[in-house]
């Protein structure tokens, strides 16, 4: 019962690379590591075996492009076990960046600008990424030049906390921004 379920632990698709362990291993050469890390030298993949099995432990191919592949004598289970909680621990250390949008539009009034801009500063102390954009709707696409100082202004009020990564630019029937946070 306990068998199948470490079997199907280590199936169902982890990030762990499949190692070469014991017989699976058929270079005729190997470098290779002892269990206390110390460096036994290059060996036939045959007496490496022989000391790992002696030691009562498994041969790990843990470098299979260096030249020669270098093996290590290690428990295997342990061995995988760590490796599991290592990808585990850079998992958590990851920050995954948002982009959060915020829409303006031609005629906003300053206050409610404000309320946008500050919308923008919280979202730039959490580590995201804000894009601005300006919409345009129908005649207001007769004056895109003329509103690009609101995007400039946007910015201008935010350079405390932000930094344009991507000048505004039109795309379309909107002028899109990137900013980011200041390092």
């Amino acid at each position: 019962m306990l068998f199948t379920f470490f079997i199907s632990f280590f199936m169902e698709g982890k990030t762990i690379s499949e190692l070469m362990i014991n017989e699976e291993i058929r270079d005729k050469e190997v470098r290779v590591i002892g269990e206390a890390g110390q460096q036994l030298g290059i060996m036939s993949s045959k007496e490496a075996l022989a000391l790992a099995e002696e030691a009562g432990l498994d041969l790990v191919k843990i470098a299979p492009t260096a030249q020669p592949p270098v093996c290590r004598i290690v428990d295997y289970g342990k061995f995988k076990y760590e490796q599991l909680r290592k990808e585990k621990e850079a998992k958590k250390k990851q920050k995954v960046t948002e982009v959060k949008e915020i829409r303006l539009s031609p005629n906003i009034d300053t206050n409610d600008l404000n309320t946008k801009m500050n919308a923008a500063r919280k979202f730039l102390s959490k580590g995201d990424r804000v894009k601005v954009t300006l919409r345009f709707r129908g005649r207001e696409m007769a004056h895109m030049n003329t509103s690009k100082h609101i995007l400039d202004d946007f910015a201008e009020n935010l350079s405390d906390v932000a930094v344009v990564e991507k000048a505004p630019k039109v795309e379309g029937r909107s002028m899109t921004m990137f900013l980011t946070e200041k390092r």
